[in-house]
């Protein structure tokens, strides 16, 4: 038996000894990967898919050496579970025999909704998992998607995307946790453990900066300051290694003030590793590397790009190998790329699949049966998707009762509304029709009449979602005008490529609803009958044209396969809303895109500035059915030193005449720094159930740690000074407030500092 067999010895040894024995063609294999059967499609579902396929080579041809990833054996075309497996174990059968070393690959998968393959559950989008501010119930729904992808032979997903909002015009907005650091972090690194935990790679994504692009055009270039990335865009990232042990993390396509990610030594070594001590491995984004000489032009060539990437710090090229090949292979042999930086990536990779187990002598491909619908997995989906509907307002309309309902809208009917853009059925099944959805979907008109039975429902479409076409606002305005109320659906459909309103590549001129979808409300809204708004979408559009008459505004994250009867359980009321807005819903479509984290003079400076960023809605924000009360805010000290700890606590009393569960958030202001910072900052938050009457006390033990930030000389520091504490039901309502003193010197905050904000609840007696 070969010494890197023996599992009595280490992952990292097993690997070492593996090393020594290979050939350099074979260690450069290791740091490839292939996806047969990439040619023979059409479309794309990864950016210019279709460019480089044309020229990709055979598997048996990238194979000879070996081979570090397969990607998307599931993925790629409709597949049954068990056919998804066999493949597996054919493709691993064919590397073990037909290569001299026989090392299994490591198969990737897509998970941003869900496992991405035929008949797999579909859950909501990130932005919907955000609006339910559930940790816990983000760490089970990672845990089922794990333990499906593990049973069919995955080992790595491609999953969560960390990067935080910074303009809601961009496509993927839908794929991120929203616009605030602590809550991204937060629900991200619950996901990373939910995988990690069930046996999955989890790959953090994308590193990093990506969703800061200049007028949020995809992979457009990235100018934002070193603060800025440090104290906004890295800490979720920097959590997850930390908290939620995430074995891999992938590259962004953009350039951060004129270097592309994927060839920053900077991003991918100095901080990642040497500053946050993570051990896994770096994955390009598909054809990120290659993207170094097309696109970015910074290379001359495949393997100029390859040496570039490979010093920066990427192990493993993905999906296929294009610049970790021949040319890279010829430059280390010539002595102008270092043997060490292949033995570097290659070690890394080596001990992951050791890990995995892939480097035992006794390692066969294993696949169970599975349902990867599952009545588990549709509870999880569907408990997701009723935590995540937010209630933005009502003026006792909602709930519906039985009657004439005119269902208007280009979303009332259309159940792939509510899947996205990464979802099977709207990922991969397009160009294959005859699948169907691969999964049930009720669309909301279906649910609505199974939720009301006893209603009168007339289905109007109204307009298209995109489509300038008017011709059917007159009819949907007539049934409004018949109706008790009118449910008026609106929003997004997702897509990739321009091929949506909602997705990678789907970004928005403004935040105006898509297409004709404004004059559709206004024309529903012209009629007096009371109107409900419900947008089914992957971004916050722009609702301020409509607010002070629609008589609701509901706001649902493409919720997923279950969305249908979530949405129509909060109209009905059998649901109570929960969910908290991940996002700001602006009040017009143009003007600042900003975020709610903002320093004084990003907010509202009249006299200064004719633009008023208010938003509609603000971040946090969410209505119930009940009424909440809050009281009492305690601090259990007025001072503490700059690297002391105290306790603050408030109470929270269902005031209402139902049960229902309220999300208490803590904010900080910093009254007074050397550097401008955000008026409001979300440091902590709880969901809490409560019957109607009944109180709990919930108590925040903060860190001065979470007080930090980057200073002047750009160390991030805890620093002497006033701090208000603000709590309430968002960041625009905080009827709580207090401050205490930090004091003592400036203390430097390293990568041990505290991150999260522990909380209790304790309910109160009656």
């Amino acid at each position: 038996m070969s010494r890197w067999h023996d599992r009595t010895l280490s992952p990292a040894e097993r690997a070492d000894a593996l090393l020594a024995g290979m050939t350099l063609e074979e260690k450069v294999a290791q740091l490839g990967s292939a996806w047969p059967g990439n040619q023979e499609i059409s479309g794309n579902v990864a950016p210019m898919q279709d460019v480089f396929a044309r020229g990709e080579i055979p598997f048996d041809q990238v194979r000879a050496d070996g081979i570090g990833h397969l990607t998307r054996p599931f993925g790629t075309a409709p597949v049954s579970a068990a056919d998804g497996a066999a493949r597996i174990t054919a493709l691993q059968r064919e590397i073990a025999s037909e290569t001299r070393l026989g090392i299994p690959a490591i198969v990737h998968e897509e998970c941003l909704t869900g496992f991405t393959t035929l008949g797999a559950t579909v859950y909501p989008t990130a932005l919907a998992w955000a609006a339910t501010f559930d940790p816990g119930l983000v760490e089970r729904m990672a845990a089922a998607i794990a333990e499906d992808m593990r049973a069919v032979g995955v080992h790595q997903g491609l999953s969560p995307v960390l990067d935080v909002v910074r303009d809601y015009r961009w496509g993927r907005t839908e794929e991120t946790l929203g616009e605030d650091p602590y809550l991204v972090g937060m629900l991200g690194t619950a996901y990373v453990r939910g995988l990690e935990k069930a046996g999955i790679i989890a790959t953090l994504k994308h590193f990093a900066g990506y969703s800061a692009s200049r007028a949020a055009r995809n992979h457009a270039p990235v100018s934002i300051g070193p603060r800025e990335l440090r104290d906004v865009v890295l800490p979720p990232f920097e959590m997850a290694v930390r908290d939620g042990g995430a074995r891999s993390v992938m590259n962004s396509y953009s350039d951060l003030d004129g270097v592309p990610a994927a060839a920053s030594e900077a991003l991918l070594t100095t901080i990642l590793r040497e500053e946050w001590g993570f051990d896994g491995v770096v994955v390009s984004d598909y054809w990120a590397i290659a993207f170094l000489k097309s696109m970015h032009r910074v290379a001359a060539s495949a393997g100029a790009a390859g040496a570039l990437a490979l010093a920066a710090g990427i192990d493993v090229e993905l999906p296929d190998t294009l610049c970790y090949s021949k040319e890279l292979t010829e430059l280390v042999r010539s002595g102008e790329v270092p043997e060490a930086l292949v033995d570097r990536a290659a070690s890394r990779l080596l001990r992951q699949k050791a890990e995995l187990g892939l480097l035992d002598a006794d390692w066969v491909p294993r696949a169970e049966p599975v349902d990867l619908d599952s009545p588990r997995n549709r509870a999880l989906a569907r408990e997701i998707a009723e935590k995540s509907v937010v209630l933005l307002a009502n003026d006792g309309t909602l709930p519906l009762s039985a009657g004439k309902i005119a269902l208007v809208g280009p979303c009332a009917d259309d159940p792939l509304v509510f899947l996205g853009c990464y979802s099977y059925p709207n990922h991969v099944l397009p160009r294959h029709p005859e699948f169907g959805l691969g999964v049930r979907v009720p669309s909301l008109a279906d649910a609505l009449r199974l939720e009301l039975p006893a209603a009168e429902i007339a289905l109007h479409q109204g307009c298209p979602i995109l489509d300038e076409d008017r011709s059917g606002i007159a009819a949907a305005a007539s049934a409004a005008e018949a109706a008790d109320v009118c449910v008026a659906v609106v929003g997004d459909r997702a897509g990739m490529f321009g091929l949506g309103t909602s997705g990678e590549g789907c970004d928005a001129p403004d935040l105006s609803l898509p297409g004709v979808q404004d004059e559709l409300l206004d024309a529903l809204l012209a009629t007096g009958t009371p109107v409900v708004v419900v947008v089914v979408s992957g971004r916050p559009y722009a609702l301020g044209r409509h607010a002070g008459r629609a008589a609701a505004l509901v706001q649902a994250f493409l919720p997923g396969e279950e969305g249908g009867g979530a949405v129509a359980g909060i109209l009905s009321g059998r649901t109570a809303p929960s969910g908290k807005l991940p996002v700001q819903v602006p009040r017009v479509p143009g003007g600042s895109p900003g975020t709610y984290l903002a320093p004084p003079l990003g907010r509202d400076s009249a006299g200064i500035s004719n633009l008023d960023p208010t938003p509609l809605f603000p971040f946090g924000h969410g209505l119930s059915y009940t009424t909440f009360a809050y009281s009492d805010l305690r601090l259990s000290a007025s001072e503490i030193p700059t690297d002391g700890e105290l306790s603050i606590s408030v109470t929270v009393r269902n005031t209402g005449e139902r049960a229902a569960d309220e999300i208490v958030q803590l904010y900080l202001n910093d009254v007074h720094a050397q550097v401008t910072r955000p008026v409001r900052q979300l440091a902590g938050f709880a969901r809490v159930p409560l019957e109607a009457g009944r109180a709990a006390r919930v108590t925040f033990a903060l860190h001065a740690d979470r007080t930090s930030f980057t200073g002047l000389d750009l160390r991030r520091i805890v620093e002497p000074g006033t701090i208000e504490v603000l709590a309430g039901p968002s960041a625009g309502d905080l009827p709580c407030t207090g401050r205490f003193e930090l004091t003592g010197p400036v203390r430097e905050a390293g990568h041990d500092r505290v991150l999260v904000t522990p909380v209790s609840i304790t309910p109160l007696p009656w």
